[in-house]
């Protein structure tokens, strides 16, 4: 047998890439393949930077080539394209923007704002490009929460009109209503206003390049919820909801009103899911029940995306402006939303390209 780059497509043409189930050749994520005398080498081209299956589907290709006789070594240089999401006709897409996803909820205090900026700061340090839109008008706290509380968007001058020049830290992009009002200003505003504003930041922000643009949604279901359904095309939505039982009744609203819009339910994200107390990290407590959103998730046949236990150093992140996905990526809450946000970004790509 000639070893040569139809052969290694060949061998490596039934292993398949375990979340979309098809041939990784088929799917163009096999590239590049060099061969020097015995020692193969190629390009695997994953769907998203955070693809949480990576080193499984690189062990597989590994093992695959390695039957072939003459293959002495095998090197797997591994890159990502993030899909775009599928356009449709009646909304208007964002110029350069991959992927929105709406991160809400059914009630306030539940941490959405928590779950969305720390999903967005996990996917960045993966090496995707990622955007965040704090979309909660009356309450604009991610400022605050990535550091960013004395920041002032600057405007630029274009023949299209204002154009807001996004804030950046933590590896992201974000603009935030919190940017534009005084720290004890409050919005009062009707409807139209906050369509109004919601849209600027959609399409009069100057996002760039963007893999996800993540939208810390306002809790409930109203207006925001439904400018932002009708007018983009949304890669899906993610639900974060407490164990207790009114949080969950209020979450199962949030995700009735998202399919009735024709928006794709991600999951849902259990928050504050037990206690860990920060003198015995062996024990927990669950102190605002227990299976709540995994109980919620079977019955409405919709993923549960991960549990984000309640840890003092959570809230210290939150309030120092220092996500715990970066002040401390070993703890039991940081570890929980970066495997939430490899959840997103696979079912994203999913949706993409199925």
């Amino acid at each position: 047998m000639t070893l040569d780059t139809q052969t290694i497509l060949e061998i490596l043409r039934p292993v398949q890439d375990p979340e979309l189930q098809k041939s990784l050749v088929e799917l163009n994520m096999i590239r590049n393949i060099k061969i020097d005398d015995g020692n193969v080498s190629f390009t695997l081209v994953l769907t998203t930077p955070a693809c949480p299956l990576r080193e499984f589907i690189v062990e597989d290709c590994q093992k695959a080539v390695k039957t072939l006789p003459g293959v002495a070594s095998v090197t797997v240089d591994v890159t990502a394209e993030t899909p775009q999401q599928k356009s449709l006709p009646d909304r208007q897409s964002i110029t350069n923007v991959k992927n929105i996803v709406a991160i809400s909820s059914g009630k306030g205090g539940v941490g959405k704002s928590t779950v969305a900026v720390n999903v967005a700061v996990a996917l960045a340090k993966t090496g995707a490009k990622v955007g965040l839109l704090d979309a909660d008008i009356y309450g604009p706290n991610a400022p605050t929460m990535l550091g960013l509380s004395t920041a002032q968007v600057k405007v630029q001058q274009s023949a299209a009109g204002d154009i807001l020049e996004p804030v950046f830290n933590h590896g992201i992009k974000m603009v935030s209503m919190g940017f534009l009002i005084d720290p004890d200003q409050p919005v009062i505003w009707r409807g139209p206003m906050l369509n109004g504003i919601i849209r600027q930041f959609l399409y009069q922000v100057a996002w760039g390049d963007l893999d996800y643009l993540i939208v810390d949604m306002p809790p409930g279901t109203g207006d925001a919820q439904l400018t932002l359904s009708q007018a983009v095309p949304m890669a899906g939505a993610v639900i974060v909801t407490t164990p207790q039982t009114v949080s969950l009744l209020d979450a199962r609203r949030g995700l009735k009103m998202f399919q009735q819009m024709g928006i794709n339910v991600l999951g849902i994200v259990e928050n504050m899911s037990y206690f860990i107390p920060p003198d015995q990290p062996d024990r927990s407590y669950d102190l605002f029940g227990s299976g709540g959103g995994e109980k919620t998730a079977k019955e409405l046949n919709i993923p549960l995306l991960g549990c984000v236990p309640l840890e003092i150093s959570l809230r210290e992140g939150g309030d120092k402006g220092i996500p715990i996905v970066v002040a401390d990526p070993e703890s039991a809450s940081a570890k929980a939303l970066t495997a939430i946000a490899q959840q997103i970004a696979a079912k994203v790509s999913i949706a993409a390209l199925t």
